[in-house]
């Protein structure tokens, strides 16, 4: 861990303080970070649409798993049953979205730091 620090210090020394600045942003997030970071951006408006279309598919998940544990006939077990299941897969299906949504900005900000770090090196050599 010593060694990234020493190396996050060396890269900010070769560069300007606007770029310094830039580059502290782009340092690693936690959960919390990573999940409201994208609320932010260009697709800021579809991931809350997702979110509440996600959430909708939840309800209707919790809603057919009462119908489906107060059934006593067997055809409406099934009818529940079938109706639960598309509904969690939908909702899971809109999750992964999400997830990968968080993983691309990682991505992202770690390909920034290459850059800069490829900045930095090319200012070096200068």
């Amino acid at each position: 861990m010593e060694e990234f620090k020493d190396l996050d210090e060396l890269i900010k020394e070769t560069l300007t303080k606007e770029e310094a600045k830039f580059y502290d942003e782009l340092e690693e997030q936690n959960l919390w970070q990573m999940m409201f970071g994208i609320f932010k951006g260009k697709n800021s408006l579809i991931t809350v649409l997702i979110v509440i279309v996600q959430l909708l598919w939840f309800g209707v998940f919790v809603y057919c798993a009462i119908q489906f544990f107060n059934a006593t006939e067997t055809n409406d077990l099934i009818r529940w049953g079938i109706f639960g299941s598309l509904s969690i897969m939908a909702s899971s299906m809109l999750k992964f979205y999400t997830w990968m949504q968080m993983d691309k900005k990682a991505l992202l900000r770690e390909i920034k730091r290459l850059e800069l770090l490829l900045l930095s090196i090319k200012k070096e050599k200068k």
